[in-house]
C-alpha cells in the first residue's frame, strides 16, 4: 500500500501521456429485476479531462460511478482503469485501483462523529501508515487550505453549511493524491451562490492536480462550466456526446427538450 504515499512511478502515472485512456467503460449492461438502467453504455476520459455526465433522475448517473468504483457489478460490459480491467480482480487489488481513485458522494458522506480534520485525515491514516502523524496532519492542513476550509479544523459536519460539506468532502477525496476524481452531483442541494463556488473550485483543483474527471450531474450550468465534453444519457444509453456547442445544435429531441427544461 506504500505506493500511494511516495512518489514511486505507478502504472497511472505512466499512463499519463494520454495513450491509455483513465477510464474506458465498453458496452455496460445493468439490471434491477425487470428495470433495465443501463443499456450498452460506451465512454472513455482521457487523462487530465473532465466528462460530465448528463440525464434526468433515475436514469442510471449514479449506478455508472458505482460500477466505475467496484461498489457494484455489471450485468455484462467491461470498466478498464489505466487499461486494467477490473473485472475479477481480489478485494486487495481492488483496493489498490480505488486507492487512486478520488468520491465525492452526493451528500458528502463525512462521518458525523468526527471533526473536518479527522474526516480528512481518516484515509491517510489508513492507507499511509508509514506517514508519521505530524505530516499527516500538515497534509490534511494544506488539503482543507486548497478547498477554503484551513479555519474549520475542529468543527462537527453539523456545524457547518452543506457547501462546506462539499469543500470538505472535496479535501479527503483528494488526500491520497488520486489520479481519477469522480463527483455524484457536487452541486445537489446548494444554494446558486454556493453551486458557483462549488463549480470553481472543482475548476481550480483540476487546474493544479491534473485528473481524470467524471461529474454526475442534472445541473447543466455546472456540466458546462467545469466538463470539457458531456454525455447525455436517456432510457440508459448515451444518446448525445461532444461539447456543449455541439449538444445545442443537435436536432434530437429528447436534447432538445433537456436544454431547453435545464
Amino acid at each position: 500500500m506504500a505506493t500511494i504515499c511516495t512518489t514511486t512511478p505507478t502504472r497511472e502515472e505512466a499512463a499519463r501521456d494520454g495513450s491509455i485512456p483513465a477510464v474506458s467503460v465498453v458496452d455496460l449492461h445493468k439490471s434491477f429485476g425487470e428495470q433495465k438502467v443501463l443499456n450498452g453504455i460506451n465512454l472513455s476520459v482521457s487523462p487530465g479531462e473532465t466528462l460530465a455526465v448528463l440525464g434526468r433522475s433515475g436514469t442510471g448517473k449514479s449506478v455508472l460511478l458505482r460500477i466505475i468504483i467496484g461498489l457494484q457489478k455489471p450485468d455484462s460490459g467491461a470498466v478498464r482503469i489505466h487499461g486494467q480491467d477490473i473485472e475479477g480482480l481480489d478485494l486487495d487489488q481492488l483496493s489498490t485501483i480505488r486507492m487512486k481513485m478520488g468520491f465525492l458522494f452526493q451528500q458528502a458522506a463525512l462521518y458525523d462523529s468526527l471533526t473536518v480534520e479527522q474526516n480528512v485525515m481518516f484515509p491517510l491514516q489508513h492507507h499511509c501508515k508509514e506517514m508519521s502523524k505530524s505530516m499527516q496532519r500538515d497534509r490534511v492542513r494544506e488539503l482543507l487550505a486548497e478547498v477554503g476550509m484551513e479555519g474549520h479544523l475542529e468543527k462537527m459536519p453539523s456545524d457547518i453549511s452543506g457547501g462546506m460539506q462539499k469543500r470538505v468532502g472535496l479535501a479527503r477525496a483528494l488526500a491520497l493524491k488520486p489520479d481519477l476524481l469522480l463527483l455524484d452531483e457536487p452541486t445537489a442541494g446548494l444554494d446558486p451562490i454556493s453551486s458557483a463556488e462549488i463549480d470553481d473550485l472543482i475548476l481550480k483543483l483540476q487546474t493544479e492536480h491534473q485528473m481524470a474527471s467524471i461529474v454526475v450531474t442534472h445541473d447543466l450550468h455546472s456540466a458546462k462550466t467545469i466538463a470539457g465534453r458531456l454525455a447525455l444519457i436517456d432510457k440508459g444509453s448515451v444518446v448525445i456526446e461532444g461539447n456543449f456547442a455541439e449538444l445545442q445544435k443537435s436536432d434530437i429531441e429528447f436534447v432538445r427538450l433537456f436544454l431547453k427544461h435545464s
